[in-house]
């Protein structure tokens, strides 16, 4: 069952790639037949140290160090789960995730209409994504649009320790392949207090960060933070206030809360990562115009990375939105 932080509610300071390795660990430790693979996730523990000493805890059997094929993990993944087993697949970085995606389209996504119900793919597969932290090249990609546009797939990507704990349970515990994607940028960055004990958050539920009467801004992942943070400067300095909604999963999109957001202020920007055309950005901004168009007070605005693909160092945060640029999104809209 989901769950609101509660004062009397036993809690661990934790980073955003802590409670990852949380979730895993309170699963494994629940289930059985949750098991973790991908390259270097063993005694390694993982290029960012997600899975670190889990083969320890729960053995070699568990937590499988797989060789280097991403179209391998994946097609193992669904084997695994097609007979009962939860398998939870990392890949090192969604830029490596392209040779599994025959794998994750043509057989996770549609394992249960195929079968007609008889069989399931509770996977859950795991990437890190998206650019901020100089790496080289195929590192740097956020493409989840690619997989939201596929029925069958879940999409999530969490912006909170919080978040990242009890949306990597539930998606574990899902009974369909879900793509979770973790945003490396803040891996780091910050901590949140975090349950010690077990709980869930609901895929499919965007959670208001802020709220705000001028404009709504949509975004998610890494893009969380410098929007509010361009939304608090927009606030303290030229009195625009601006609700942030973090739409945290992408397929399911929460429709909802996108409609009564914008119902509310009548102006939208949507701040996304990833290049601009055929982008998340795209849909929520035909959501918008197709079901509530009469409360629209002002263009849809999207602020995002360019469409080229993803550069290296010295152009990177150039690409990235930033809250300069947010905040010129913002303004622009609300001056319409």
């Amino acid at each position: 069952m989901s769950q609101e932080l509660t004062d009397q509610e036993s809690t661990q300071s934790l980073t955003l790639v802590q409670a990852v390795r949380d979730a895993l660990y309170t699963e494994m430790g629940n289930d059985d037949s949750v098991v973790v693979m991908g390259e270097d996730v063993g005694e390694n523990g993982g290029v960012f140290r997600a899975t670190q000493e889990l083969v320890d805890e729960f053995g070699e059997k568990r937590v499988i160090d797989t060789p280097l094929s991403e179209a391998g993990i994946a097609g193992t993944a669904v084997g695994m789960a097609a007979y009962g087993m939860r398998p939870v697949a990392e890949f090192q970085f969604l830029g490596f995730i392209y040779p599994a995606y025959d794998q994750l389209v043509s057989h996770a996504a549609r394992l249960r209409t195929r079968s007609n119900g008889r069989f399931s793919c509770s996977a859950v597969f795991r990437a890190p994504y998206g650019g901020g932290i100089h790496a080289p090249e195929h590192h740097s990609e956020s493409s989840e649009a690619f997989f939201v546009h596929q029925p069958g797939l879940k999409v999530a990507i969490p912006s909170t320790p919080y978040d990242t704990k009890g949306m990597l349970i539930q998606a574990i515990r899902d009974p369909d392949p879900v793509i979770f994607l973790e945003p490396k940028l803040i891996y780091r960055a910050f901590r949140d207090d975090v349950p010690e004990t077990d709980y869930t958050v609901p895929l499919g539920e965007a959670k208001v960060r802020r709220e705000g009467s001028d404009v709504s801004v949509f975004t998610w992942g890494a893009m969380t933070p410098p929007t509010m943070e361009a939304a608090e400067e927009l606030a303290e300095e030229e009195g625009i206030d601006a609700e942030v909604v973090d739409l945290r999963s992408l397929s399911p999109l929460d429709e909802e809360t996108i409609k009564e957001s914008f119902k509310k202020t009548g102006r939208g920007v949507v701040v996304q990562e990833a290049p601009k055309t055929g982008g998340v950005a795209s849909e929520v901004t035909a959501t918008i115009q197709e079901e509530i168009l009469l409360y629209q007070e002002a263009p849809i605005n999207r602020v995002t990375g360019f469409d080229v693909p993803f550069p290296l160092y010295a152009l990177e945060e150039y690409y990235l939105p930033e809250p300069a640029r947010i905040k010129d999104g913002i303004r622009e809209t609300v001056e319409f």
